[in-house]
């Protein structure tokens, strides 16, 4: 009986058992049931809470940097408010209905001039609003007289006016790319806006007169408020500006000049080139930026060109007809002297590099040659921003002893830059005994003997005299093109490498001291391309009429009107 019991107990604590773990399970569905719709609200919660606070951190930062970017130039501050005020003087004055009451359905246009004649510059107002009056009114009045055709033309009206607007399109939009048409390629589209509208709605209410009439007057309107708010509250130029460029891109050259000079000196290299430079794109690289804002600066020249050229005499600039081509001028020069730049930043980056001790060697010549360079780019720059012509003094005078130095220290170690025990297995040619032919017996020999017509012909020939096999390399394929094998070759096995490896070392040795000679021969033509650049700085200083230095102006007595007009009549009564 007790075992009976026995086993009946362990039956019934096993079934208890299983029913516990039974409605356990059941309570851990009926949870996780319950707990998944909260994790799915969870999460579109957390999601829309981090939406909102990445757009609030977002928004800071645009903040941050519209803050800075107006307490660094301020003037895109003034030009947010300029256009500011011109907007609410054109609504202002459309409120005022009392003049011209019928004008206020065509009020439209004069909100949009603003908006879209109002520019940074007054160059580029003035060439916008000059562009839009143009095509304005010379649209306005070809649309008028078609307008009186169509009319009496009677049920062929609207053809004509079809007709007429097709062949207007065709001939502005064909016009307007023609390259001296460039400036006035806005002008071409506000003909196109404003023809096509007063033929239209003007043919639907039959006011096309009215329509043009009111188009030309708030155009002009809102033109003309543009001008004077954007001249006489703090305007901004673009001759100006492009002056400042000018100078700036002297100082950029000059500082990447010094850098390139210095790295190359302190042997400096770049553990990994970055991609940006690669591809050509924007750095924080001073000696990379400096020179790529110089060459890259062209276009934007070339802008503020077109503008300069609208605005009147102002500031220091106060002749008419200012020399601003001579200013585009002088900055392609300076380019032309960055390209070196360039180039010599390129031998710093390249994998083949010249060892520090024969750098050394011309280290004292290269280094006076990058000073001297550096000295008459500030210099330069200095002179344009101060409006001054050149001293009496030669500025290039430094400068050029310093190349003719450099020179001169390659002509007496020219041998650490090329491989000179090559020169011993050289062929030395005699001196010709005989004498001297004529020249129609030479060339009649000429034409006798063999003609070297191509490269090929020379190879042959010269393999030939030296006792070399004629036959070209392994490295031509089938198909005939060269192959461009991969520089060193140095194989990869190691006692392939034992065997190789002098004759492999001489070359990198001969190119590595070749990349030395292409550095020096970069600064070289740096300092001869100078003279270009004195020359046309020397034309825009005739030109624009810079003053003279203070130094040379301390002999000479300054004279005024009053002076000039006094010393005539002395010299008037002296003569009498």
């Amino acid at each position: 009986m007790a075992g009976k019991c026995f086993l009946r107990g362990c039956a019934d604590e096993s079934k208890e058992r299983l029913l516990s773990r039974k409605e356990i399970s059941e309570f851990v569905l009926n949870s996780s049931g319950g707990s998944s719709e909260d994790g799915v609200k969870c999460g579109c919660f957390r999601s829309c809470s981090d939406s909102i606070t990445k757009f609030w951190i977002g928004l800071q930062e645009v903040s941050v940097k519209l803050y800075e970017m107006g307490r660094s130039d301020p003037r895109k501050v003034f030009f947010a408010a300029k256009m500011g005020l011109s907007l609410t003087i054109v609504s202002l004055l459309i409120f005022f209905k009392e003049p011209l009451r019928d004008a206020s359905q065509y009020s439209i246009w004069a909100i949009l001039t603003v908006v879209v004649v109002f520019e940074y510059s007054v160059g580029a107002t003035l060439n916008k609003g000059f562009n839009r009056a143009l095509g304005t009114f010379s649209a306005g009045a070809l649309a008028l007289g078609i307008a009186e055709v169509s009319i009496l033309s009677g049920k062929f009206e609207e053809v004509i006016i079809l007709i007429c607007i097709f062949i207007a399109g065709f001939c502005a939009s064909y016009a307007k790319l023609y390259p001296p048409m460039k400036n006035y390629e806005y002008g071409f589209r506000v003909f196109l806006l404003t023809f096509c509208i007063v033929l239209v709605s003007g043919n639907n209410s039959r006011t096309f007169f009215e329509t043009a009439f009111y188009r030309l007057l708030l155009i002009a309107v809102g033109a003309g408020i543009c001008l004077v708010v954007n001249i006489c509250i703090y305007p901004i130029w673009s001759g100006e500006n492009l002056h400042k460029l000018v100078v700036k891109n002297f100082k950029s050259v000059a500082s990447s000049l010094e850098g390139c000079v210095n790295g190359y000196l302190q042997c400096v290299e770049y553990e990994r080139i970055p991609s940006k430079i690669l591809t050509y794109q924007a750095s924080d690289d001073p000696l990379y930026s400096g020179y790529r804002s110089v060459v890259q600066s062209s276009s934007q020249e070339e802008s503020l060109l077109d503008f300069a050229l609208w605005e009147p005499p102002h500031g220091p600039y106060r002749s008419f007809n200012y020399p601003w081509r001579n200013y585009v001028k002088v900055s392609g020069a300076l380019r032309h002297c960055a390209f070196m730049v360039m180039a010599m930043h390129g031998c710093i980056l390249s994998e083949i590099q010249a060892p520090p001790e024969k750098r050394k060697v011309f280290a004292s010549e290269l280094q006076r040659v990058g000073n001297a360079g550096a000295k008459v780019l500030r210099e330069l720059g200095d002179k344009i921003e101060k409006m001054e012509k050149l001293s009496s003094e030669d500025m290039l005078r430094e400068i050029h002893e310093a190349g003719e130095d450099l020179q001169l220290k390659i002509d007496k170690k020219s041998f650490l830059l090329v491989n000179s025990e090559s020169w011993a297995t050289a062929p030395q040619f005699k001196e010709y005994e005989e004498p001297a032919v004529s020249i129609i017996e030479v060339k009649d020999d000429e034409n006798n003997n063999k003609v070297i017509k191509s490269l090929s012909d020379m190879w042959d020939v010269q393999n030939t005299n030296m006792g070399m096999d004629s036959r070209m390399p392994d490295l031509i394929p089938s198909d005939g093109m060269v192959q461009k094998p991969s520089w060193p070759r140095l194989p990869f096995a190691a006692d392939a490498l034992v065997n190789h490896l002098p004759a492999e070392s001489k070359i990198y040795e001969s190119a590595s001291s070749l990349s030395l000679a292409t550095f020096a021969s970069l600064l070289i033509e740096f300092v001869a391309r100078l003279q270009n650049l004195v020359e046309a700085f020397q034309e825009l200083s005739e030109k624009a009429n810079f003053k003279v230095p203070a130094d040379q102006q301390d002999g000479k007595e300054v004279k005024g009107f009053w002076d000039r007009q006094r010393s005539c009549i002395l010299a008037g009564q002296d003569s009498i």
